[in-house]
């Protein structure tokens, strides 16, 4: 009779690709669990609902094999082991705080009885690996980027030979996700070899396309990243066979590594600045000062009076997900037209995207407030209306997210109050002088960097 060992299933919710899984089958059988975290599923309700279905999709995937229990892990792990006779637990090896952090719990409870196993991680260089020839950590993208493409990546995992499932384990099922207001679309492992195929077809326009929110020009592969329905690798390798002069896809890939890479090294940087030299920047406080709280509540709420800052959040709020080239310009006006600390956006994002990822979200925060990596970035301030005018030159973008200036032909929409019914809808005006407020910004930075 063949041993059995454990495949606690995280942030890898697929069945092929899966390093973890074929390492767990050369030990014999294999009982796939994922653990119902209750503190992980309480942090969003749009993750948590994205979560489940992709747990969903992986339980059909495993023609129902995988054992769903509830409760803190270090608590259900051990306890599993015994039942099963497990003397391995394998898993795909965490970077995150929070991941790191419980993993060792994990490790504490299990003894010397039973061994957690991390194989490969949901990145195709694992986070850590890479230094720089000062043998430290690299703190900018560009020399990143050119040691992570040196450095390469294995080859995607096939799925193991002569694979068998164990049977015979109680487990619950899977919980029937919230039902939400918000237009998610479908997650899982075939959701998101469709979505690739889909991209693939339209790739030869990356380029000149993926800044264009108004048109359906990027991967969206980012909510399938985050749950590991898909991993980087595959996508890499698929790219080098049927795509190898397409380069920049796998540059954008490896900013989710580079920000992996800077968490890994400074855990405190989740909700810190990774500048300590930008630390003394005078921020106004919405918990403290009730003016500061309505801005930040119209910032929320798409109601700032700049059409592209708002179109983006109220898309965030629609789907879970906003353009990347907007996210930029949303973060860029919370902390320098409206002077608020990034943390206070990143935490909305949190809340609200269903691809959120600390490492992602808090570095493109901080890369925006000018406190994160880059070398010089305390000095760029996007103006929302020239973003807008430049990346949705035909107001498409706007007008689709906000009703109330769809009567607005073209790049009209960009600047309401200079047209004569630009407000005739309801609109709001805009919140600040946004000249004036990028003044202040470089006063304070100025200020904080001497």
């Amino acid at each position: 009779m063949s041993a059995t060992s454990i495949l606690w299933l995280r942030r890898d919710l697929r069945l092929h690709d899966l390093p973890a899984l074929t390492v767990a089958a050369g030990v014999g059988t294999v009982l796939p669990v994922f653990v119902l975290d209750e503190k992980l599923l309480a942090e969003s309700s749009v993750r948590t609902v994205c979560l489940l279905r992709a747990l969903r999709a992986a339980q059909e995937s495993y023609d129902g094999r995988i054992v769903i229990r509830s409760g803190s892990p270090e608590e259900v792990l051990p306890e599993l082991a015994r039942e099963v006779g497990a003397t391995t637990i394998h898993v795909s090896a965490e970077s995150q705080p929070y991941g790191r952090i419980r993993d060792q719990r994990v490790r504490n409870a299990l003894g010397d009885d039973v061994e957690l196993v991390g194989t490969s991680s949901p990145y195709a260089v694992d986070p850590g690996t890479l230094l720089n020839q000062s043998l430290t950590p690299f703190q900018v993208f560009t020399p990143f980027c050119k040691a992570w493409n040196a450095h390469g990546w294995p080859s995607p995992a096939t799925l193991p030979r002569g694979l068998e499932f164990a049977h015979g384990v109680d487990s619950l099922e899977v919980p029937e996700p919230q039902d939400l207001d918000v237009d998610l679309p479908e997650v899982g492992e075939e959701a998101a070899t469709q979505r690739w195929a889909d991209f693939l077809d339209v790739i030869d326009a990356y380029d000149t396309d993926r800044d264009k929110p108004g048109i359906d020009g990027t991967s969206q592969l980012s909510m399938h990243l985050k749950y590991g329905t898909v991993h980087p690798r595959t996508l890499l390798a698929d790219l080098d066979q049927r795509h190898p002069g397409h380069k920049r896809f796998a540059t954008e890939l490896a900013w989710r590594e580079f920000y992996a890479d800077v968490l890994w090294h400074n855990p405190e940087s989740e909700w810190h600045d990774l500048k300590p030299g930008l630390q003394d920047i005078i921020y106004e406080d919405p918990d403290t000062d009730d003016d500061v709280a309505a801005q930040f509540a119209a910032w929320r709420e798409g109601r700032t009076g700049f059409p592209f800052v708002d179109a983006g959040m109220r898309q965030l709020a629609r789907t879970g997900w906003m353009h990347n080239r907007v996210r930029m310009v949303v973060a860029s006006f919370l902390t320098k037209d409206l002077h608020i600390w990034w943390p206070h956006g990143a935490r909305h994002f949190m809340e609200l995207l269903r691809d959120g990822d600390p490492a992602s979200n808090s570095h493109g925060w901080q890369w925006t407030a000018g406190t994160g990596t880059d070398a010089s970035p305390y000095f760029r301030v996007f103006n929302p209306v020239t973003q807008g005018l430049r990346f949705d030159p035909d107001g498409r973008y706007v007008r689709q997210w906000i009703p109330e200036l769809g009567h607005l032909a073209g790049k009209r929409a960009h600047e309401p109050w200079d047209q004569g019914d630009g407000y005739d809808h309801g609109y709001p005006e805009r919140i600040v002088d946004h000249a004036r407020e990028r003044d202040v910004a470089l006063e304070r930075y100025g200020q904080a960097k001497n």
